[in-house]
Protein backbone atom coordinates (compact mmCIF):
# COMPACT_ATOMS: atom_id res chain seq x y z
CA UNK A 1 0.00 0.00 0.00
CA UNK A 2 2.82 2.61 0.96
CA UNK A 3 1.09 2.94 4.22
CA UNK A 4 2.47 1.89 8.07
CA UNK A 5 0.21 0.43 9.90
CA UNK A 6 0.05 0.81 14.18
CA UNK A 7 2.56 1.08 15.54
CA UNK A 8 4.39 2.98 13.06
CA UNK A 9 1.13 4.21 10.63
CA UNK A 10 -2.54 4.42 10.97
CA UNK A 11 -3.26 2.21 8.03
CA UNK A 12 -5.26 -0.40 9.80
CA UNK A 13 -5.69 -3.97 8.91
CA UNK A 14 -9.35 -4.01 7.63
CA UNK A 15 -8.91 -0.93 5.51
CA UNK A 16 -5.64 -2.73 4.41
CA UNK A 17 -7.97 -6.07 3.90
CA UNK A 18 -10.86 -3.50 1.78
CA UNK A 19 -7.94 -1.86 -0.36
CA UNK A 20 -6.32 -5.47 -0.82
CA UNK A 21 -9.53 -6.62 -1.90
CA UNK A 22 -10.63 -3.97 -4.10
CA UNK A 23 -7.56 -4.70 -6.30
CA UNK A 24 -7.71 -8.81 -6.33
CA UNK A 25 -10.71 -8.29 -7.78
CA UNK A 26 -10.34 -6.02 -10.14
CA UNK A 27 -7.12 -8.08 -11.51
CA UNK A 28 -9.46 -11.24 -11.25
CA UNK A 29 -12.04 -9.89 -13.87
CA UNK A 30 -9.41 -8.30 -16.00
CA UNK A 31 -8.67 -12.35 -16.12
CA UNK A 32 -5.33 -12.98 -14.08
CA UNK A 33 -4.24 -16.19 -13.40
CA UNK A 34 -3.00 -15.53 -9.75
CA UNK A 35 -2.74 -13.17 -7.24
CA UNK A 36 0.88 -12.19 -6.47
CA UNK A 37 1.28 -10.46 -3.69
CA UNK A 38 5.28 -10.01 -3.26
CA UNK A 39 8.08 -7.37 -1.97
CA UNK A 40 6.63 -7.56 1.54
CA UNK A 41 8.21 -6.34 4.57
CA UNK A 42 5.48 -6.15 7.09
CA UNK A 43 3.70 -9.75 7.97
CA UNK A 44 0.61 -8.04 8.64
CA UNK A 45 0.20 -6.07 6.04
CA UNK A 46 1.27 -9.53 4.24
CA UNK A 47 -1.58 -11.76 5.66
CA UNK A 48 -4.41 -8.30 5.00
CA UNK A 49 -3.03 -8.57 1.22
CA UNK A 50 -3.73 -12.30 1.67
CA UNK A 51 -7.04 -12.04 3.36
CA UNK A 52 -8.98 -9.38 0.62
CA UNK A 53 -7.48 -11.24 -2.15
CA UNK A 54 -9.18 -14.70 -0.74
CA UNK A 55 -12.04 -12.77 0.32
CA UNK A 56 -12.38 -11.34 -3.76
CA UNK A 57 -11.39 -14.21 -5.60
CA UNK A 58 -10.52 -18.02 -6.31
CA UNK A 59 -7.39 -17.32 -7.97
CA UNK A 60 -3.97 -18.91 -6.43
CA UNK A 61 -2.46 -16.54 -4.44
CA UNK A 62 1.46 -16.32 -3.84
CA UNK A 63 3.32 -14.14 -1.39
CA UNK A 64 6.64 -12.93 -0.72
CA UNK A 65 8.27 -11.18 1.37
CA UNK A 66 11.50 -9.27 1.11
CA UNK A 67 14.47 -9.88 3.83
CA UNK A 68 17.58 -7.79 4.58
CA UNK A 69 20.96 -8.84 4.83
CA UNK A 70 20.60 -9.68 8.77
CA UNK A 71 17.92 -12.45 7.39
CA UNK A 72 14.98 -10.20 8.64
CA UNK A 73 12.21 -7.96 6.90
CA UNK A 74 12.66 -4.41 7.08
CA UNK A 75 9.97 -4.98 10.21
CA UNK A 76 11.92 -7.79 11.74
CA UNK A 77 9.67 -10.46 10.48
CA UNK A 78 12.30 -13.81 9.69
CA UNK A 79 11.71 -15.71 6.85
CA UNK A 80 10.91 -18.93 9.27
CA UNK A 81 7.97 -16.65 10.63
CA UNK A 82 6.92 -15.67 7.35
CA UNK A 83 6.56 -19.11 6.04
CA UNK A 84 4.61 -20.48 8.77
CA UNK A 85 2.04 -17.42 9.21
CA UNK A 86 1.53 -17.43 5.05
CA UNK A 87 1.42 -21.62 5.29
CA UNK A 88 -1.53 -21.26 7.82
CA UNK A 89 -3.59 -18.76 5.44
CA UNK A 90 -3.13 -21.71 3.13
CA UNK A 91 -1.96 -19.81 0.18
CA UNK A 92 -0.77 -21.41 -3.24
CA UNK A 93 2.94 -20.50 -2.75
CA UNK A 94 5.34 -18.74 -0.34
CA UNK A 95 8.89 -17.55 -0.26
CA UNK A 96 10.84 -14.60 -0.81
CA UNK A 97 11.71 -11.64 -3.56
CA UNK A 98 13.74 -8.94 -4.02
CA UNK A 99 16.50 -7.95 -1.18
CA UNK A 100 19.98 -7.48 -1.47
CA UNK A 101 22.52 -10.25 -2.61
CA UNK A 102 20.58 -13.25 -4.56
CA UNK A 103 23.08 -15.09 -2.36
CA UNK A 104 21.08 -14.52 0.37
CA UNK A 105 18.12 -16.39 -0.49
CA UNK A 106 19.91 -19.68 -0.29
CA UNK A 107 19.75 -18.86 3.74
CA UNK A 108 16.01 -18.17 3.61
CA UNK A 109 14.48 -21.10 1.52
CA UNK A 110 15.89 -23.88 4.22
CA UNK A 111 14.06 -21.39 7.12
CA UNK A 112 11.43 -21.49 5.09
CA UNK A 113 10.93 -25.09 3.96
CA UNK A 114 11.42 -26.08 7.98
CA UNK A 115 8.85 -23.49 8.99
CA UNK A 116 6.23 -25.02 6.22
CA UNK A 117 6.93 -27.87 4.90
CA UNK A 118 4.41 -28.81 2.38
CA UNK A 119 4.72 -25.25 1.05
CA UNK A 120 5.74 -24.55 -2.96
CA UNK A 121 8.66 -22.25 -2.38
CA UNK A 122 9.39 -19.20 -4.55
CA UNK A 123 13.14 -17.57 -5.01
CA UNK A 124 12.55 -14.43 -6.99
CA UNK A 125 15.78 -11.98 -5.87
CA UNK A 126 17.47 -9.42 -7.39
CA UNK A 127 19.81 -9.63 -9.59
CA UNK A 128 22.32 -7.85 -6.79
CA UNK A 129 22.51 -4.65 -6.27
CA UNK A 130 22.48 -1.49 -8.06
CA UNK A 131 25.67 0.39 -8.82
CA UNK A 132 26.04 3.58 -10.93
CA UNK A 133 28.24 3.29 -13.52
CA UNK A 134 28.56 6.39 -16.43
CA UNK A 135 25.37 7.39 -15.99
CA UNK A 136 23.85 4.07 -15.59
CA UNK A 137 22.94 1.57 -13.13
CA UNK A 138 24.18 -1.68 -13.25
CA UNK A 139 23.34 -4.70 -11.26
CA UNK A 140 26.10 -7.30 -10.12
CA UNK A 141 24.57 -10.43 -11.00
CA UNK A 142 24.78 -11.22 -14.42
CA UNK A 143 23.03 -13.99 -16.18
CA UNK A 144 25.59 -16.76 -15.40
CA UNK A 145 25.55 -15.71 -11.81
CA UNK A 146 21.95 -15.88 -11.77
CA UNK A 147 21.65 -19.31 -13.70
CA UNK A 148 23.86 -21.08 -11.12
CA UNK A 149 21.78 -19.72 -8.27
CA UNK A 150 18.50 -20.74 -9.88
CA UNK A 151 20.26 -24.39 -10.21
CA UNK A 152 20.77 -24.02 -5.75
CA UNK A 153 17.42 -22.80 -5.68
CA UNK A 154 15.74 -25.96 -7.29
CA UNK A 155 18.16 -28.22 -5.27
CA UNK A 156 16.67 -26.43 -1.92
CA UNK A 157 13.25 -27.19 -2.73
CA UNK A 158 11.96 -24.20 -4.56
CA UNK A 159 9.53 -24.54 -7.51
CA UNK A 160 9.10 -21.45 -8.72
CA UNK A 161 12.10 -19.80 -9.39
CA UNK A 162 12.82 -16.15 -11.06
CA UNK A 163 14.47 -13.11 -10.58
CA UNK A 164 13.27 -9.19 -9.35
CA UNK A 165 14.88 -6.10 -9.68
CA UNK A 166 18.16 -5.86 -12.29
CA UNK A 167 17.30 -8.72 -14.42
CA UNK A 168 16.20 -9.19 -17.78
CA UNK A 169 15.21 -11.16 -20.65
CA UNK A 170 18.94 -12.77 -20.73
CA UNK A 171 18.77 -13.04 -17.12
CA UNK A 172 15.85 -15.15 -17.28
CA UNK A 173 16.90 -16.94 -20.63
CA UNK A 174 19.89 -18.15 -18.55
CA UNK A 175 18.16 -19.45 -15.73
CA UNK A 176 15.41 -21.33 -17.21
CA UNK A 177 18.13 -23.23 -19.32
CA UNK A 178 20.48 -24.34 -16.08
CA UNK A 179 16.96 -25.39 -14.06
CA UNK A 180 15.73 -27.36 -17.24
CA UNK A 181 19.78 -28.86 -17.35
CA UNK A 182 19.00 -29.41 -13.37
CA UNK A 183 15.43 -31.12 -13.88
CA UNK A 184 16.74 -32.95 -16.27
Amino acid sequence: TGEMMPPLGNLTYEIAVEMFAEQAAALSDGGADCIYVETMSDLNEAKAAVEGAQQACDLPIFCTLSFDTHGRTGMGISPAQAAGALAELEVAALGANCGHAPEEVLDFLPQMREAAPQAFLIAKPNAGIPHRVKRQFVYDAGPERMADLARQFVQLGAQIIGACCGSSPEHITAMAHAIRQERG
